[in-house]
């Protein structure tokens, strides 16, 4: 089965239709809720009418996989370009809802420990 170019994978409906971007496990659940189709079905025991209910739905209720990469790439964009303090953090690469930065976020920042601890070489008493 192949939804706008995503081959779904054979595992329950429920989580085979979270491969595509933009559908989680929510929303592939309102799908085969709309389809009347059973969660735990694999995409292989579906039949063609089935599937392309399925199909039809996605298509046309939701935005998703190119469409939606765009539309939030776009919207990033937007807020860059507006000069907001969103987008300042976008193009800095650092967090962008109100997450602290002191102590996580290191990766992002580049300030990568290895090891536990401060960092600080403590000398020993002998």
């Amino acid at each position: 089965m192949r939804i706008s170019g995503i081959t779904i994978p054979e595992r329950r409906l429920e989580m085979a239709l979270t491969v595509v971007y933009g559908v989680g496990r929510a929303r592939a659940r309102k799908i085969l809720d709309e389809a009347r189709v059973d969660y735990s079905k694999n995409p292989k025991d579906l039949t063609t009418d089935e599937e392309n209910l399925i199909r039809k739905i996605i298509e046309d209720n939701y935005t998703i996989e190119g469409n939606l990469k765009r539309t939030v790439s776009a919207n990033i964009k937007r807020l860059k370009d507006i000069g907001s303090y969103r987008g300042s953090r976008h193009s800095r690469g650092l967090p962008v809802r109100a997450q602290r930065t002191k102590t996580n976020s290191r990766t992002v920042r580049g300030n990568v420990r290895k090891t536990m601890g401060s960092g600080r070489v403590i000398a020993s008493k002998t």
